[in-house]
């Protein structure tokens, strides 16, 4: 066992990818791949399972992959205790549901970091990959939310994940539509009024994704539907079009112009939240994220209740 071996193994386990893990370390496929090999061998375990769309850790995986986050750290550690010339590579990687929020306070974590050197990924994407990808160790933080639909659902599989979850804020549930939408002048909406308008949400890659969706209410059947994957795409729909969304009231910076949000008269609210994999150190940058996220929460209108 070297080091070198234990952070190809890290590598891999973050990108989900012996591609993806060599090309981000300019390093060969087949090296990665050895490295991993040679661990097997000499642990007499399995490490990751092969698939289609990469690799995904055995349970054996993840506690060899733990043991191998702190040896490789403390030796990062003493490296640059004694050599105070070497600058620390800085690493932050977040998964998030379609959130403004989320990427603002990436964004500024990212401007404030004083690093030479620094590898930073944000992650929009589907509910499951979000718990996948921080159970994995490929992300520090996940952003999610809860409601009284999916909330036992989620727990549970956060649980097994050996993940915790975090309350960032209530809000109520509201709508976004455009400023030229027949129901952009109201102040409150019924669930009823939103029937014979195209319903946009955020695809899912599941069975079962009325648990895993994004969207309050998306387990009731909508005659008009349209599934996206991007925020983009979400903001130049709802600004040209007769459809809506439901969300958490809170606009991103580019909703501001043409997209309004109207609170949804139903008796629900949405606890937003993260899942992290055991505790966040405080001179982390995933605790600098999560500080951000609180901060930009707390001037937002439309947030009902703010976690202490």
């Amino acid at each position: 066992m070297t080091l070198q071996q234990l952070r190809y193994l890290i590598a891999v386990a973050e990108f989900g990818s012996i591609n993806a893990a060599a090309h981000n370390l300019f390093a060969s496929q087949s090296n990665l791949s050895t490295a991993i090999k040679e661990l097997e061998t000499e642990f007499g375990i399995t490490i990751f399972r092969r698939t289609n769309r990469g690799v995904t850790l055995t349970n054996e995986g993840h506690e060899l992959l733990a043991y191998a986050r702190q040896v490789v750290d403390q030796a990062d550690m003493l490296e640059h205790r004694y050599s105070p010339s070497e600058k620390k590579h800085a690493r932050l990687a977040i998964s998030t549901q379609h959130y403004a929020f989320s990427v603002q306070a990436f964004i500024d974590v990212a401007e404030s970091c004083a690093s030479d050197e620094f590898d930073f990924v944000l992650r929009e994407t589907s509910t499951k990959r979000i718990l996948d990808d921080v159970r994995e160790l490929r992300s520090d933080v996940g952003i999610l939310y809860l409601d009284n639909h999916n909330r036992r659902y989620l727990l549970k599989l956060i649980d097994e994940a050996g993940l915790e979850f975090n309350t960032l804020f209530e809000a109520r549930v509201h709508v976004f539509v455009g400023e030229h939408h027949p129901l952009a002048h109201y102040d409150i909406i019924a669930p009823e009024e939103l029937a014979n308008y195209p319903r946009y949400s955020f695809e899912q890659e599941t069975p079962d994704s009325f648990y895993y969706s994004e969207e309050p209410l998306s387990y009731l059947p909508h005659r008009k539907n349209i599934r996206i994957s991007d925020r983009g795409t979400l903001t130049n729909l709802l600004a040209s079009h007769d459809g809506f969304t439901i969300s958490t009231g809170v606009l991103s910076p580019e909703m501001h112009s043409g997209i309004v949000s109207i609170p949804l008269d139903i008796d629900e609210k949405m606890q937003v939240g993260y899942v992290v994999k055991g505790p966040i150190p405080e001179n982390s940058l995933a605790h600098r994220y999560i500080e951000s996220l609180e901060r930009i929460i707390r001037t937002n209108p439309n947030v009902d209740s703010v976690a202490d």
